[in-house]
C-alpha cells in the first residue's frame, strides 16, 4: 500500500551517496577551478540525455499543450534549482547548504500543496507525521553554528523553492503521462534547456577546452556522484508518481533519512578511511542525532500504523 514509502527511503540513500561524493568534491582544492556553478550544471543538465535508454521500454506519444507546459516548467525550475545550489555551494560550505535547503523545502512543498489542492493535503495525522519528520530533518541536518548572511539566504531560499516547485510540477506531469513518458519528457526537456548555458562564450570555451578541467580522481568522483544521483532521482520520481496528492509533502519530509545515511557513512569513513574522510564524532553529536532518527522512526510509525 506504501509501496512509494519504500522507494522515496531507496531515493535518499542513493541522494546521500551522492551528497557524500559532492562533499568530497567539493573540499578539493584541485577540483575548485572546474567546478564553477554554471559548468556543474550544463554537465549535469546534458547528462538527462540517457534517458534515450527509456525508448526501448515504453511506447511514446506526443503530451497535451497543458502537460507540456508542466513538462518544461519542472526542467526549468529544476535547472535553476540546481544552478542557485552551486552558487551556494561555490559560496558557502556544503554543510551549510545542502541541509538548509533539505529544511527548507518540505515546508515550501507543503505550503504549495495546500495553495493548489487546498485542505484535502492535510489531515491530522499527516500533519503530525509531517511535523515529526519535518523535526528530525531539521535537527539531524544542525550543524556548528556560523554567521548567516543576505546572500546565504537569498541563494539557499531560492534553490529551495525552485526545487519545490519542480516537485509540485513533475506531479502535475505524472498525473497525465506513465511513469516511463513522463521521466523521459522531463530528461529531453532538461537536456535541451541545458544547452542554453551554452550561449555563454566562458562557458563553452571551458567545455570544449582541448586541456582536462579537472584531474582523473575528480572525473571518476564525479561520474559517482552523478550516476549515484541518477538513480535517486529516477526513484524519487517514481516515487512522486505513486503518492497520493495529500502525501507528497510528507515524501519531502522524508529528506531526514538522507542524513541518516549520511551519517552512518560518514561514522564509516572517519573510523576506517580517516584520509578520504575524518569529521568530530562527540557525544553531543550522538545525542543529537539519536533524537533526530527517534523522531522520524515516530513520523514514520504514523504514517504506516492506522
Amino acid at each position: 500500500m506504501l509501496s512509494w514509502l519504500f522507494i522515496i527511503i531507496l531515493s535518499y540513500l542513493f541522494f546521500s551517496f551522492s551528497f557524500f561524493g559532492d562533499k568530497l568534491i567539493l573540499s578539493a582544492k584541485s577540483a575548485s577551478a572546474a567546478l564553477n556553478p554554471k559548468f556543474y550544471t550544463f554537465w549535469i543538465g546534458v547528462m538527462n540525455i540517457l534517458v534515450i535508454f527509456l525508448l526501448p521500454f515504453t511506447t511514446l506519444s506526443l503530451p497535451s499543450v497543458m502537460t507540456m507546459v508542466w513538462i518544461i516548467a519542472t526542467s526549468l525550475v529544476s535547472t535553476l534549482g540546481l544552478w542557485a545550489m552551486f552558487c551556494a555551494l561555490q559560496k558557502f560550505e556544503v554543510s551549510r547548504v545542502m541541509p538548509t535547503i533539505g529544511a527548507l523545502q518540505p515546508i515550501f512543498v507543503l505550503l504549495l500543496s495546500c495553495l493548489v489542492w487546498g485542505g484535502q493535503v492535510i489531515s491530522g495525522r499527516i500533519l503530525l507525521a509531517f511535523t515529526l519528520l519535518l523535526f528530525g530533518s531539521i535537527i539531524i541536518s544542525i550543524e556548528k553554528t556560523s554567521k548567516i548572511t543576505g546572500e546565504f539566504l537569498v541563494l539557499n531560499i531560492t534553490a529551495s523553492f525552485l526545487f519545490s516547485l519542480g516537485y509540485l510540477f513533475s506531479k502535475f506531469v505524472f498525473l497525465h503521462q506513465t511513469f516511463l513518458q513522463g521521466l523521459f519528457w522531463i530528461g529531453l526537456s532538461t537536456f535541451l534547456f541545458s544547452l542554453i548555458f551554452l550561449t555563454d562564450t566562458a562557458l563553452r570555451s571551458q567545455v570544449f577546452s582541448k586541456k582536462a578541467t579537472v584531474n582523473k580522481k575528480t572525473a571518476i568522483l564525479f561520474i559517482f556522484t552523478q550516476t549515484a544521483g541518477g538513480i535517486a532521482n529516477i526513484l524519487q520520481s517514481l516515487a512522486i508518481y505513486l503518492v497520493p496528492i495529500s502525501y507528497l509533502a510528507i515524501a519531502n519530509s522524508l529528506r531526514g533519512i538522507q542524513y541518516i545515511f549520511l551519517f552512518v557513512i560518514t561514522i564509516f569513513f572517519t573510523l576506517f578511511s580517516p584520509s578520504i574522510l575524518k569529521e568530530e564524532i562527540s557525544k553531543k553529536v550522538i545525542i543529537q542525532k539519536t533524537c533526530s532518527v527517534l523522531a522520524i522512526i515516530l513520523g514514520l510509525a504514523i504514517l504506516v500504523i492506522k
